[in-house]
This record gives C-alpha cells, structure tokens and sequence, in this order.
C-alpha cells in the first residue's frame, strides 16, 4: 500500500552529511542558497532486489552535476556509492526509489554562492509504478507542452538540476488538470524532446528513434534501452524529431528510472498502439534491473 504520508512525515534515517539522521530532523533552514536559487542538483536511482542500479553512473553523474553548477560535492563517487548502499541497507528494503541531492547551504545569500557549504543528502522510499498499473497495461495519454526545453547556450542542460524541472512541473500540472498523465516538451527549436522527466522513443516498421539529446539528458535508462534494443538487432536512430513526423509513428514508449519503460497511447491528436517491440523492450528491462539477465 502507498504511503500517503507528507514526505517529511516518515519514519526512517536520511544520511545527511556524513551521518544517518532521523527522517523528521533531515532539515534546512530557510535561508538555504539552493531554496531561493536553485544552486541543487539530484538523483534518482532505483534499488532493485536489493541491489541499486548503475549505481556508479548516477553518482558519477551527480557529481559532475554539481561541477556544472561551479560547486564540488564533498565526497568522492566511492564516497556517495556507499552512502547510497548504506541507505538502502538501513531502509530495510530491497526495492524502492532512493534520491541523493546536493546544495549550496545558507552562509550566503545572494545570487553569489561562492561562500556556501555544499551539502548531501540520500534518501529512499518505496515507490511503484510512477504512472500507476493501469497507465502501464493502456498506455498513458499525453498532451503537447507549450513549455520549451531551454537551450544548451542558456541554461546547464547537462546537469540533473533542480531549476531545469520548473517547467516540467508547471508542463505535467497543466496535462494533470486537463486529464492526462504527462506532457510531451519540444525543444526551443521546434523539435520533439522528451517527457516532463523522462527520454522518448518512437517505433516505425520496426526501428527506433529517438531526440538526439543535445539540450537534455542523455537519460542512464535511455541509454540501458538503446543497449538492449541493439542486442535484439533493432536498429536505433537518434536524430533530430520535428512535430511533423509523429504522425507517422506506430509506438512510443517513455524510459527513465522512475518510469522505466512508459507504453504511451496518445500525445495530443496522435495516437500509438501499446504494440510488441515496446513491451518486449519494457520486459527485456525488468529483467534487467532485476538481474535476471546479464548487465555486460
């Protein structure tokens, strides 16, 4: 059952600065650089069977995250990669969803954070299906967003900031209060880019496309799936999608380690079947994580 407690109402420890703190007393003030500046970037990992997925890469990436944001997180990969095994052992669960997050703290404030102390935290929690069962088995529906990713030249669109989700945030509350489940984001361009937090695939006669991710992540699970799909002999073309194509499309699917792999019905007018290659690609991935085949 989903706990439908507040976050900061639970029961558990928060590694937090070296140390494991009790979940309600994991706290900032407010003052704190990254709440009035978004001088934040984060995670988000899944354990699986005990095990926490690619776990290197997230923290490989959290840390060069930072390092985008003129900050170093004080702790090594090692460091956060048994700060993460530590959470999860201390969490008592062999599956769930686990978020580090690194930010500037309150010794200054200002547009400048030079002086702030760099802080990290690692949590977890249990967390299902990000769209629910049902969305899984129909595929989710989407709207169009008029909400843009940025481009590369103004924004770090390289880091797993905490400022480039504003607008993801406003994008999905907007598809939520008209029905949906998500929204689909273009580019400042014009060109098709990815979910509110989660990378896109398109299926035509057998082949995938996918944006080529030049002013948004290069997702950990969009990669994973890129690497499955070529071991069934799919062919995978990352390029440049324009709205004109999608027409043309039979499937799409959504990847990342909330959604894992996403069936989508419909963005909008155009509409996809939740068809074969998708959910062989979604089952070739639980497998996957799960460790039922090989990660080499």
């Amino acid at each position: 059952m989903t706990d439908q407690r507040a976050y900061h109402d639970r029961d558990g420890l928060i590694w937090l600065d070296g140390e494991m703190v009790p979940w309600r007393e994991a706290n900032v003030h407010v003052l704190t650089h990254a709440l009035h500046y978004a001088s934040s970037v984060f995670e988000g990992q899944r354990a699986y069977s005990g095990e926490i997925f690619k776990l290197t890469e997230h923290s490989e990436r959290l840390v060069k995250s930072g390092r985008l944001l003129d900050f170093e997180i004080p702790y090594s990969v090692d460091e956060i990669n048994q700060a993460c095994r530590d959470v999860l052992a201390a969490s008592g669960l062999t599956d769930g969803y686990m978020r580090p997050l690194a930010w500037r703290g309150s010794e200054q404030m200002g547009v400048s954070g030079q002086k702030t102390k760099i802080h990290l935290a690692i949590a977890m929690w249990p967390w299902g299906a990000y769209f629910g069962e049902e969305a899984i088995r129909r595929g989710i529906r989407m709207i169009v967003s008029p909400w843009r990713r940025p481009a590369p030249y103004t924004a770090p669109t390289e880091s797993k900031a905490s400022g480039l989700y504003m607008i993801c945030t406003l994008a999905r509350h907007q598809a939520q209060a008209q029905g949906y489940d998500d929204a689909l984001m273009f580019d400042w361009r014009g060109q098709v880019a990815e979910g509110t937090g989660a990378n896109a695939f398109f299926v035509r006669d057998g082949a995938l496309h996918t944006p080529t991710p030049d002013c948004f992540l290069d997702g950990i699970t969009r990669r994973t799936v890129i690497d499955l799909a070529r071991r069934r002999g799919i062919e995978v073309h990352e390029r440049a999608i324009w709205p004109e194509e999608l027409e043309s499309f039979e499937q799409l699917f959504l990847t990342g380690t909330a959604a894992e792999v996403t069936p989508v019905a419909s963005v909008g007018p155009w509409n996809f079947e939740v068809g074969d290659l998708t959910l062989q690609l979604r089952k070739d991935y639980l497998g996957l994580v799960n460790r039922l085949l090989s990660n080499s």
